[in-house]
């Protein structure tokens, strides 16, 4: 409602540290916004401008420098009176296209969130007697000029150096990633406002209230232009592996665990029809044979997936990535709690709409979902 009554407005902020609001000469510059957050991966930008030579024949935005490789560049947008951050990110990649006429070149830059900071320089390390989380605590705490408030879970299997040593041999993100991957946890940066950003080390988030139920199919409450659903009976694997006892060297099988993916979003979730074998867990101890097993569940695709978009303005609220929303006016099958994979944010002059993709482990709605303004 209030988006409609006073407009999208966008906020630019850019600095080399401490990001500042962008000069007019930049603003007036500006043609189009691309904002891409990413549950599966990192979150990134493009900003497109047009380019203007001056009187020696330079173009103008360049020379100035407020656009360099290495600037920070804070994204978001006021909806209504409510300020809603995209994106903290970094610069790093120019394209420059000559137009035969008179404003018609454009440079083209994009960039990644700052997670990209901890991704330039490979280190060698070892973290003894500390568990995965405090490890990532440790990691993030080299960051903190730069905004980052580390958000993480407690790992269950704490390392004794007399048998094993968390060893790094890799940049920071990789080594968190690799240490979210094996205990089912996913690992992200999200801007919590300006100049500030969450790095959040855990399960997938599924609490919380859900975002405004995307609605199609119902008259003057429709609010996506396009919405299609997939059911892919292979996407789901289930995963199978066994632990051997030290003494008589029996082989144990691994009961079936429950996915970190907690509450259940699917009243008839999917069958897995592959199966993995999980090779490593005969030489783990039994808690290392269980988070490994844990893991292998909670990272298996979910079988049900949505696409669509629609315009900013008739859905009123900025659609969130890695949160709940509701779906309604779908059928029974496809109705209900989704969780948002991906949301493209595409801002122009006079226009918003948001691309988005979102998953379950299966059909069937477990609540009703009603609409939230």
């Amino acid at each position: 409602m209030f988006a409609s009554q006073f407009g999208i407005r966008l906020v630019l902020l850019l600095g080399k540290t401490v990001p500042l609001p962008a000069p007019a000469s930049v603003m007036n510059a500006l043609q189009r916004v691309r904002v891409i957050n990413d549950a599966e991966g990192q979150d990134g930008f493009q900003i497109t401008f047009t380019l203007g030579k001056d009187r020696l024949g330079e173009y103008g935005l360049l020379a100035s420098g407020a656009l360099d490789p290495d600037r920070r560049v804070v994204i978001g947008v006021l909806l209504g009176a409510g300020l809603e951050p995209l994106i903290d990110g970094v610069i790093y990649h120019h394209q420059v296209t000559p137009g035969a006429e008179p404003g018609t070149s454009t440079l083209t830059v994009s960039g990644r969130d700052i997670s990209v900071l901890l991704d330039l320089e490979e280190k060698n390390a070892e973290y003894p007697n500390r568990p995965d989380f405090l490890i990532v605590t440790e990691i993030l705490a080299r960051y903190a000029q730069y905004g980052i408030v580390p958000q993480t879970r407690p790992t269950t299997d704490v390392p004794i150096e007399l048998h094993r040593v968390p060893r790094q041999h890799e940049t920071d993100l990789r080594f968190i990633r690799r240490m979210a991957a094996r205990n089912g946890f996913v690992f992200y940066l999200e801007p919590l406002t300006l100049g500030a950003t969450t790095a959040y080390f855990g399960p997938e988030n599924r609490l919380g209230l859900p975002q405004p139920a995307l609605t199609v199919n119902m008259g003057m409450a429709t609010n996506v232009n396009t919405l299609s659903f997939t059911n892919d009976a292979l996407a789901p694997v289930g995963a199978q592996g066994s632990i051997v006892e030290p003494i008589t060297k029996t082989s144990i099988r691994i009961p079936p665990l429950p996915s970190l993916r907690v509450p259940p979003l699917a009243a008839a979730p999917a069958t897995p029809r592959r199966t993995t074998l999980l090779r490593r867990t005969a030489s783990q101890n039994p808690g290392q044979a269980a988070t490994t097993a844990l893991a292998a569940t909670s990272r298996a695709p979910e079988a049900l997936s949505a696409t669509g978009q629609l315009e900013t303005v008739r859905y009123g609220h900025v659609l969130r990535a890695r949160r709940l929303v509701g779906v309604r006016g779908a059928g029974l099958k496809h109705d209900g709690l989704y969780y948002v994979r991906r949301v493209t944010h595409e801002i122009e002059v006079g226009k918003y709409t948001q691309e988005f993709t979102l998953s379950r482990e299966g059909t069937g709605a477990l609540l009703p979902v009603v609409r939230v303004s």
